[in-house]
């Protein structure tokens, strides 16, 4: 019966998608552009209209895609035109009777307990009764005993009985004698079309790719969305989330983006919920938007051209520390590595949480030196602050964070997290937020103290190592130098007093980034 109810479903469709080609052509032949005038030359195929012509010798005019699930059972039920099928015309006369008969006893049913009730209809069970009535108007507060599966939301009540089970269950039987008769004919129909039907394939096209033009006006039109440059940096102020925006009850906060061949390796930490994957999800769309010719959400953007984007988003599930989660973790960065080049743009979120903290830090260096290697553009989130300290060794990596704030109740006993959702320069400072996340649970005090003892002995050893040398701080501050003024050469608007002004600037940074004798840095 399913499949039978799909098939005639979906011959519906088809129909009502063919009807609406003459309008489209109507839309579309006053267009100059090349473009929309391919797509209107595309819909004179005259396959159109001979599948068309086919369909309605079978297929009732009137009959076609409508809402609500019992118009739409109408429709199919009655699809075919009639005197084709004798029996199929007396098992619709039979639908008909019962369905009268239906709505005629729940008319007595009323008039019997003088109740307001109606014919209602879905597809879970078929056609019930419901009414809209204050309680304390029923005898002592109850419907009559001869309803069953009573259901109540506020002052509406849905319920039937042992009759309109029965004529429901003779309703279905017709439908499907209705359905089966029906799906013969259908086939039939659809064994004389198959010949024409690749026209379909360019129609399918010229929809969607019209649908998807249509939708970048519609937003570009009715939201602050801006033109995208493309060069080779990759340059948002104040993007935003564009999905985010449309379910959210306020515009989301806005956040900059600064990638280029010099700093192409972001590490980007923060707790969780603090907005580390829904920014990367930004990014990616953001891309995916400027290279199929839409506006971006942003104030302003410039992109490089990306030959693929790999994307590996880490969901709640990936806590959870299972052979299965780690393996598919395993075969999405293997992916990325195997395909990515020096035009690719690289989103990498929690990877290395399905195992062990050791063997999850050590896969993630492994696989950022790899990255490393690469002039791709490379976002990495991440809850292991071990790797944030790779920026002394590769000059080319940036550590960025979400800020969070500390928050005291009004009783000023307890503290809470406040989420910013602003990305912010440097790692994290919230080393503990597990720890933080234990002290509001039930777990003994005792047990946390313990944690914290154990957490600032194993930190103090780790910090002791990592220390950054003179020499390796005036090396990263040459490199940086040296790309700014690369991308200065190729990219450059300003004036030559502009210009100045800005190597002036440029020089001052440097000297600040580069340590004096005798000074120690610690990362």
């Amino acid at each position: 019966v399913k499949t039978a109810e799909s098939k005639i479903t979906n011959l519906i469709y088809l129909k009502h998608t063919l009807e609406l080609v003459e309008p489209l052509k109507a839309a579309l032949r006053s267009c100059n552009t090349p473009l929309l005038k391919a797509y209107y030359n595309s819909l004179e195929d005259t396959r159109f209209g001979i599948i068309l012509e086919k369909i309605t010798t079978v297929i009732n005019d009137d009959t076609r895609y409508t809402k609500g699930c019992l118009s739409m059972r109408t429709q199919k039920c009655y699809a075919v035109k009639p005197n084709i099928n004798e029996f199929l015309d007396i098992a619709r006369r039979t639908y008909t009777e019962i369905v009268d008969d239906i709505a005629g006893m729940i008319t007595q049913l009323a008039e019997k307990y003088n109740l307001p009730m109606k014919t209602s209809f879905s597809s879970a069970r078929g056609f019930f009764i419901q009414m809209t009535v204050d309680c304390s108007t029923l005898p002592n507060g109850q419907l009559p005993s001869e309803f069953t599966k009573i259901t109540k939301m506020k002052n509406t009540y849905s319920f039937t009985s042992a009759d309109l089970i029965k004529m429901n269950e003779r309703c279905q039987e017709s439908l499907r004698e209705i359905y089966h008769m029906t799906y013969l004919i259908v086939c039939k129909l659809l064994n004389e079309i198959y010949e024409h039907i690749h026209c379909l394939y360019k129609l399918s096209d010229t929809v969607s790719m019209l649908d998807m033009l249509l939708s970048f006006a519609h937003a570009c039109t009715l939201s602050d969305y801006v033109r995208p440059e493309f060069t080779d940096t990759l340059a948002i102020k104040q993007g935003w989330h564009p999905i985010l925006e449309k379910i959210a009850m306020e515009k989301p906060v806005s956040n900059n983006t600064y990638l280029t061949e010099g700093n192409n390796f972001v590490i980007i930490t923060g707790p969780n919920m603090s907005g580390k994957s829904t920014y990367l999800k930004q990014i990616a769309l953001c891309q995916i938007m400027a290279q199929i010719g839409s506006y971006v959400p942003a104030e302003y953007c410039s992109f490089r051209i990306a030959e693929q984007i790999f994307t590996r988003i880490g969901m709640d599930d990936d806590i959870e520390t299972n052979a299965s989660t780690f393996m598919k973790e395993m075969k999405e960065i293997t992916y990325i590595i195997q395909n990515a080049n020096d035009k690719s743009l690289i989103i990498i979120d929690e990877l290395g949480r399905g195992t062990s903290a050791e063997e999850g830090i050590g896969i993630c260096y492994a696989a950022c030196e790899y990255l490393l290697n690469l002039k791709a553009f490379t976002l990495f989130a991440t809850h292991f602050l071990e790797l944030c300290h790779i920026d002394a060794l590769y000059p080319n990596v940036e550590n960025y964070h979400f800020e969070v704030q500390h928050v005291r109740s009004s009783a000023g006993n307890k503290e809470k997290i406040a989420y910013t959702y602003t990305l912010s320069k440097g790692y994290t400072e919230e080393k503990n937020y597990g720890l933080k996340a234990a002290e509001v649970s039930s777990l003994p005090s005792s047990i946390i103290l313990d944690a914290k003892e154990i957490t600032n002995h194993i930190a103090k050893q780790i910090l002791h190592r990592q220390k950054s040398t003179p020499e390796m701080m005036k090396q990263r501050a040459v490199y940086h130098l040296a790309m700014r003024l690369v991308q200065t050469a190729r990219n450059s608007r300003l004036d030559p007093d502009s210009l100045r002004i800005y190597l002036k600037g440029l020089k001052k940074k440097y000297e600040a980034s580069c340590p004096t004798p005798g000074q120690n840095y610690e990362q």
